[in-house]
């Protein structure tokens, strides 16, 4: 059962990206309503990496624009859009290696502190008040601190014991699940509008990825926005609200789940012919945008004819 969308949050229109010769995203049109979960799939070099980035600021667009909640920030970097409400994960996770993992998930709540920010902010005097704050530490910036480390606790919460009895150790010393885990939640303590997963449960064996599949499942519910590239069409047909599918950087098909994996264009994006059945080639390295088929690094092969079924 898909939920009814609110207005758009997200609204990428004539989005282009080149990269020498080659284009990675080609006029791409996108919607994301409040509240809804739509899943970007598409076989290797599809574009779905390039597009994250152009939506979240890493990249800037050769054409077209980004809008979010109705302003356009096309181009604008990612800490512009971070203050926002705008979070993401990427493809091969990123954490702070030294970093423990309560401070790591801290770090996400950069854009939400108030008390250690002097105000008015100071062009040259800013920085040397704001460390000032934080070297002596009155009672506003403990409080904030207090309040944060107990949002940091309730978020890491949320994956169970898989994070909570390291939560003094150093996020390198985890488990690639756990540190796919850890990259959420730090994600999470933005407070984000929209969240942006790019393939989340990546390396995951069944049941961490039916915990991770609940986790989603769960911020869905809380009535999170989230714009999901999952290559485990099991998941993908679970979740979404919508599904976008992307080949050579351009939109090949929308729609809802059971309709788009039994798409003929799509069957063929992912097999090369349109024959129904066989499996699917998953999205592999991007954002190169160059080669079709072929497993990803972790060997993971989505199934497109058992999905449309």
């Amino acid at each position: 059962m898909t939920s009814q969308p609110g207005k758009p949050l997200l609204e990428v229109a004539g989005l282009t990206r080149r990269f020498g010769g080659l284009t990675a995203v080609n006029g791409l049109d996108l919607t994301v309503g409040e509240g809804e979960l739509v899943s970007v799939i598409g076989p290797n070099g599809a574009g779905k990496t390039t597009l994250f980035n152009l939506i979240a600021g890493l990249d800037a667009p050769d054409a077209g624009a980004v809008a979010f909640d109705g302003r356009d920030v096309s181009g604008l970097p990612a800490e512009r859009l971070a203050a926002l409400g705008l979070a993401r994960t990427f493809q091969h996770g990123r954490v702070f290696g030294n970093l423990s993992v309560l401070d790591n998930v801290l770090v996400g709540a950069h854009t939400r502190l108030r008390a250690v920010r002097p105000r008015p902010r100071l062009p040259l005097l800013g920085p040397l008040a704001e460390l000032a704050l934080a070297l002596v530490r009155p009672a506003p910036v403990r409080a904030e601190e207090e309040r944060l480390r107990a949002e940091a606790l309730e978020i890491v919460a949320l994956f169970g014991e898989r994070l909570t009895p390291r939560l003094d150790q150093p996020a390198h010393s985890l488990s690639y699940a756990n540190r796919r885990r850890l990259e959420i939640a730090r994600a999470l303590a933005l407070r984000p509008r929209l969240l942006l997963l790019d393939e989340p449960t990546a390396g995951m064996n069944p049941t961490e990825t039916a915990e991770m599949l609940a986790i989603i499942r769960s911020l869905k519910g809380r009535g999170l926005t989230i714009l999901l590239i999952e290559h485990k069409l099991d998941l993908v047909m679970q979740l979404s609200d919508r599904v976008v599918v992307m080949d050579h950087g351009a939109r090949i098909a929308e729609g809802l789940p059971a309709a788009v994996a039994a798409d003929p264009a799509v069957i063929e994006a992912y097999l090369g012919h349109k024959a129904v059945g066989g499996l699917a080639e998953p999205d592999g390295a991007e954002p190169d945008g160059a080669g079709q088929g072929g497993g990803n690094q972790h060997g993971e092969r989505p199934v497109v004819a058992r999905a449309a079924r």
